[in-house]
């Protein structure tokens, strides 16, 4: 064996032709030879080729049940093979490749014709290697800059989040707490099938780390107001109720800058729509039932849920119990009904 590395093997029952083939591609590649299929399948346990040439008519394994047996092991499936034959007929060549030759050499074979198709074909499978090498990069850049922008995403969302939750201190780490809870109800009604069908429509990674911008519409309300330690009058809760459709504003001002967003699609619907009720004596629009969208359906349940279970100057906050029992008392007037079991399951994990 000598040659540049590459390794091809010769199968043929005629041993002069295995010694002419030999002769003509030693020089530039490391050449096997074996009389028999079944010697080349003994072969291919030690060492997986470059390349091989297969006879056709051959006694007890024929070329064609020999390819045949390559094909279904994973291990040498990939292997090109180029038939050697002295049937000239169409029928046969089809037959051979449509069992997966990647090429035809007529016996007797010209040295210099079978250098050159070995060759080429050695060279074809280098470029589909470098090709599959590039696209495995390529695939693992895209990963690598599409986690690099949902990095600076989430960074940026928690950043405006951090900076509303700093002017309305009361409520620190309710963002966060909420989009705890949002996850691990959105993971029950998956797990009982509950509005599956829009669910399972959703990015539901996407959709959980929208809910960080659902009050972003605070940050354009007054300190007099959002800072207030105590109950609002009228006037100020009619102010403080205009950080939904502020959200909405803002949201919409980003998606001018950006490119068509779900993520965003999904902010805004719940910035706008998370103190909607089931009655319909929500805010801001007064929306009811199934009109209001299920992002802000969802988001009213943790967004309360939080509410209670926090501290105010003017008030306690109630126990987890206490706060499901609210929960489950407003389940078809405030809350979609079809939500209150599952909440009340889900509730159990936020902690």
């Amino acid at each position: 064996m000598q040659g540049d590395g590459k390794k091809i093997v010769l199968v043929d029952d005629n041993p002069v032709n295995l010694k002419l083939a030999r002769n003509t591609l030693m020089e530039k590649y490391s050449v096997f030879t074996v009389p028999s299929a079944e010697k080349l399948f003994q072969l291919l346990e030690q060492t997986i080729p470059d390349l091989i040439l297969l006879d056709v008519l051959m006694p007890e394994v024929s070329g064609y049940e020999a390819i045949g047996r390559l094909k279904k092991n994973p291990r040498t499936a990939g292997i090109p093979v180029i038939f050697l034959t002295s049937k000239a007929d169409t029928v046969s060549e089809l037959e051979g490749f449509t069992l997966g030759a990647v090429d035809y050499i007529s016996k007797p074979f010209s040295p210099p014709l079978l250098l050159k198709r070995v060759e080429v074909h050695l060279q074809l499978e280098t470029q589909k290697a470098e090709l599959k090498n590039l696209n495995e990069n390529l695939m693992q850049m895209v990963e690598d800059k599409t986690g690099e922008v949902l990095e600076l995403q989430n960074a940026v969302l928690i950043t405006m989040a951090n900076l509303i939750e700093c002017r309305d201190d009361d409520t620190g780490g309710h963002v966060e707490r909420t989009e705890k809870f949002l996850g691990l109800l959105v993971q029950e009604m998956l797990g009982r099938g509950i509005y599956a069908d829009i669910l399972n429509t959703w990015d539901i990674q996407l959709f959980v780390q929208s809910s960080k911008l659902h009050d972003v519409g605070k940050i354009a309300i007054k300190d007099s107001i959002l800072l207030k330690p105590g109950p609002l009058t009228k006037e100020e809760f009619d102010e403080m109720k205009k950080h939904t459709t502020f959200g909405e504003e803002v949201i919409e001002k980003i998606q001018k800058n950006a490119k068509e967003s779900i993520f965003l699609t999904h902010a805004k619907i719940m910035a706008g729509t998370h103190h909607e009720k089931w009655n319909g004596s929500g805010y801001p629009r007064g929306m009811a039932g199934s009109n209001i969208p299920l992002q802000g359906r969802l988001m009213a349940l943790v967004d309360v849920y939080d509410a209670l279970i926090s501290d105010r100057p003017y008030k306690k906050a109630f126990s987890p119990e206490e706060a499901v029992g609210i929960i489950k008392e407003g389940c078809g007037t405030h809350f979609d009904p079809s939500l209150e079991e599952v909440f009340i399951a889900a509730s159990k994990h936020f902690h």
